[in-house]
Parts: C-alpha cells; sequence; structure tokens
C-alpha cells in the first residue's frame, strides 16, 4: 500500500480535503484503500463488533467483498435526518466535508460525517469541530448509558488526530426513536496510543504484505469474511495443520455428546414429572415446564399454491458446512 501525496486545501487545522463529499461510492472506496480511516480503527485495536484487523487488510487490498447490510443501508439513510435534528437542537450548522487526510502523513484518512461551523460548547467564538452521527438498534443501548462505546470512541480520538480539533460531538439514533449526544474530548495519551497501534499494524502487516493473526473471539465475523471470500474452494493441508481438523473433531464430537446427554437428562425429568407442568422440592420450585411458539412455514405448501408469493417472500441462500472425513471423526471419538 504505497502512501500518495495529494495537494488540497486545508479544511481543518491539520487535514486537507482529498475527495469532496459528493464524490460516488466506488471512487471514495478506491481512495480510501490507499490509507487507513476512522471506520478502520476500531477493528485494527479490536474493539469492533463486526469486524477485525484481518478485514482491514483484505480491504486495503481489495479483497474484501463489500457486504454492508442492511444496517449499514439504514445508517447512510439516516445520517443526514439524524445530523440535521441535531443541528436543530444546538442551534448549530453542519454541512458535509467529504474524504479528509492528515497534512503530514496522508495515509491518516477520516470521512467526517459532518463538519460544525459554529460549535454549541463556545458561542463567544465561530469555532469549527465536527460531528459523529451513529443509527444503533435497542438492543445495544446500555452501552450508551455512561459513556461512548469502544470502537465509537476509537474513531473518535481517530478523527481529532487527523483534523486536529480538540473535540467530537456524537450523536446517535437508538432504537428509531432515541435520540442521544454526548462529547469526546482529546486524551493525548489515548491518542499517542491509538497511533502507535494503528502505525504497528500499517508497519508490520499492510506495507510489507503480511495477513495478521485471527482474532478468534471474533469467530462468526471471521466466518461469514471467508464464506464471501471463497464461495467455491479446493485446499491442501501440510502437516502442521493437520492437528486443527483434528482439534475441530473432537469439538464437534464432544458437543454430540453433550447434546445427547442433554436428551437423555430431559427425557429422566419428564419422566419424574409425571406429567406434572410445575416441579416443586422441598416445597419449593425445582423446575417447570413453560410453553415455547414459534411459526414453522411450509415453504414447498407455499410454491405450490402461491407461487408469486414464494418467489417474492422466500429468499435461498447457500452456506457451506464443515464435514470431517470419516477417518479423523471416527478417531475423535475414541
Amino acid at each position: 500500500m504505497p502512501e500518495q501525496t495529494t495537494t488540497g486545501r486545508r479544511v481543518t487545522p491539520t487535514a486537507i480535503r482529498l475527495l469532496p463529499a459528493d464524490a460516488d461510492r466506488q471512487t471514495w472506496l478506491t481512495a480510501r484503500r490507499a490509507g487507513i480511516g476512522s471506520s478502520d480503527v476500531a477493528a485494527i485495536l479490536g474493539v469492533a463488533d463486526r469486524a477485525t484487523a484481518v478485514h482491514v487488510y483484505r480491504d486495503k487490498r481489495g479483497e474484501l467483498v463489500d457486504d454492508a447490510g442492511e444496517a449499514a443501508l439504514w445508517g447512510r439513510l439516516l445520517e443526514d435526518p439524524i445530523a440535521q435534528e441535531w443541528a436543530r437542537r444546538m442551534r448549530s450548522v453542519v454541512q458535509r466535508v467529504g474524504l479528509v487526510a492528515h497534512v503530514d502523513e496522508q495515509w491518516r484518512m477520516a470521512t467526517l460525517d459532518r463538519q460544525v461551523l459554529e460549535c454549541p460548547m463556545d458561542r463567544s467564538v465561530k469555532t469549527r469541530c465536527a460531528l459523529e452521527v451513529k443509527c444503533r438498534n435497542a438492543f445495544v443501548a446500555s452501552r450508551w448509558r455512561s459513556d461512548v462505546p469502544d470502537d465509537v470512541l476509537a474513531q473518535a480520538v481517530w478523527q481529532m488526530a487527523v483534523t486536529g480539533y480538540d473535540h467530537i460531538h456524537v450523536a446517535v439514533l437508538i432504537g428509531g426513536n432515541e435520540m442521544r449526544q454526548t462529547v469526546v474530548q482529546r486524551d493525548e495519551r489515548l491518542e499517542a496510543y491509538v497511533l502507535d497501534q494503528v502505525r504497528q499494524f500499517r508497519n508490520r502487516h499492510l506495507l510489507p504484505g503480511i495477513e495478521p493473526g485471527w482474532d478468534l473471539s471474533k469467530a462468526q465475523a471471521l466466518i461469514d469474511m471467508d464464506s464471501l471470500m471463497h464461495p467455491d474452494r479446493v485446499g491442501e493441508l501440510d502437516i502442521t495443520s493437520i492437528g486443527e481438523v483434528i482439534e475441530y473433531a473432537e469439538r464437534s464430537a464432544r458437543k454430540g455428546a453433550a447434546e445427547k446427554a442433554l436428551k437423555e437428562s430431559s427425557a429422566i425429568l419428564r419422566r419424574l414429572a409425571g406429567g406434572a407442568r410445575t416441579v416443586t422440592f422441598g416445597g419449593e420450585l425445582a423446575y417447570e415446564y413453560t410453553p415455547v411458539r414459534k411459526r414453522t412455514p411450509d415453504l414447498d405448501r407455499l410454491a405450490e399454491r402461491w407461487p408469486e408469493a414464494f418467489a417474492d417472500c422466500v429468499q435461498e441462500k447457500t452456506h457451506y458446512q464443515i464435514r470431517i472425513a470419516p477417518d479423523l471423526r471416527q478417531g475423535a471419538k475414541r
């Protein structure tokens, strides 16, 4: 990833504009691959929910399949209404600024959601700053009770390091009907730490072309990435890797044995209950049976009777399941 030098107009204390806000998405994606943006930093630091350093590495090499999904789509659609409502409430003015880069190290990039032309924190002077906009579901509302989540904090710290601003406003719409707002102040020690970690990632992985290790605490995100990148695959293992296959087989065997044992225990509890819904011990509740309802559509019948509705509403997706060779499976069970 060679560093590019661009001459642009300075639009913040320490950043120049690389692309205007109305640049098309493909041009923006191509430009940001030449550097590291604020949305990459949380993944590099290991605090992003659905991305890892491997995602960033492959993205910069043009290998990552763009499959942002519904959440990202609605985030883009709602960004402007959230920003405008924040400006109305704070009696301020905001504008889009585009892709910017640090004037001295142009690989340090950021796409500010909005530039604030009159910071509401001090109305005695017309100070500029920035606004970060988020759209999050109600299940993560607790993360915003006392402070900003780590992924948003990492993003804001990087934006300040790029732009030279000493604070970033944050507005988040939670669950589609509750807006919260806060301010992230500049912390020089935290900024130095983030810059050091990102530089190490760039120098150790991006520049020499060495993929970082897989963070298995984000296993599902890595599985999803790999499935998108390699829908058709044939590979060959060496002697140093076959142990991982055996370990998978052993874990799968343990899971199967545990599921079988759980079903056996369930049958025993049903026998002990003798048809009762509530079972007590010493006058206190021991266990009970609670109804769990679910709806299971008959897709074959739907396709036969209402083919147009079936075609319009049912999506068929293919995923790949790991099946260990029979000899290795048998060895794992011993």
